[in-house]
């Protein structure tokens, strides 16, 4: 059993490695596999962390691949090179702030009102409607981006972003689909966004997964032998779909724009209202 159940979590690493850093809403896509494919030994407070814990492997994936450009104390680097990396660490923190103020106090309360298909599938939808119309408003009044280069973005777009990626507090809204449509809106380019996202995404998560574990430990629940070599399957997972996606999103957007993702978000929610609506009917 224990063997079917560790080849479900690659199915979850897979998803979860694939859509975290698309802005397709991996949270979204999480809770429609987990209607499908559930472990013999699955409990709620296991599920819960499980599905946090599980964006540690793709985190790593971004830490792995921009570990020269993220670390200030890489042998070699000039002055300018290390100045350059304290400040992207600035402008990573300024962006987290509001999330800070705002996620902690309300994360809770968002998934236990929020967290099912209905709400996920109608963010899924909106989103996906909001960035067709944003990449044919740009294409239409042919308007171009104002910051174009990562290491010249203000403090002051950081927290902008930051102040966007709130919005992913709302299961289905997806953390890089809602900082990416934030700034596009006040004028960042599409490589220099994707980037940014994924550097966003180090303190979030780690931050996130931390906080689950320690509210798992603290309820007093126990995570099993099978339990924890299936999270750890998952994020392994997770860790090298990463590595592909990453890379694959960062070529991507240099050349095309998100509209194929907004056609794909509008797909899947309309999809997960269906299933929703006939397993309502069924029921």
């Amino acid at each position: 059993m224990l063997f079917i159940d560790l080849l479900k979590a690659i199915i979850f690493g897979i998803v979860e490695g694939i859509t975290e850093w698309l802005p397709v809403s991996s949270t979204g896509h999480l809770i429609l596999v987990q209607e499908f494919i559930k472990f013999s030994q699955e409990n709620a407070d296991f599920l819960e962390m499980f599905n946090v814990v599980i964006q540690l492997g793709a985190i790593i994936a971004v830490m792995v691949i921009y570990f020269d450009r993220l670390n200030p104390f890489k042998p070699g680097k000039t002055k300018r090179e290390v100045q350059l990396t304290w400040q992207l660490w600035a402008k990573v923190l300024i962006a987290i702030l509001p999330v800070m103020v705002l996620g902690l106090p309300l994360d809770d309360w968002f998934e236990a009102h929020f967290h099912n298909f209905v709400s996920v599938a109608l963010m899924l939808i909106i989103y996906g409607v909001v960035f067709i119309w944003l990449e044919n408003r740009n294409a239409r009044e042919d308007i171009q981006p104002t910051v174009t280069d990562l290491n010249k973005m203000s403090y002051k777009t950081a927290l902008y972003i930051g102040l966007f990626q709130v919005l992913s507090l709302m299961p289905g809204t997806s953390r890089s689909g809602s900082t990416i449509m934030g700034a596009m809106l006040i004028g960042v380019s599409r490589p220099v966004i994707t980037e940014f996202t994924f550097f966003l995404g180090i303190p979030v998560m780690f931050g996130a997964s931390g906080l689950k574990v320690l509210k798992f430990l603290i309820s007093g629940a126990n995570i099993s032998l099978n339990q924890f070599l299936i999270l750890l399957v998952a994020m392994l997972t997770a860790f090298i779909v990463s590595l592909y996606v990453i890379r694959f999103l960062t070529d991507f957007v240099k050349k095309h724009d998100f509209k194929i993702f907004g056609y794909y978000r509008i797909a899947l929610g309309v999809i997960i209202l269906v299933y929703a609506l006939a397993k309502f009917l069924l029921a």
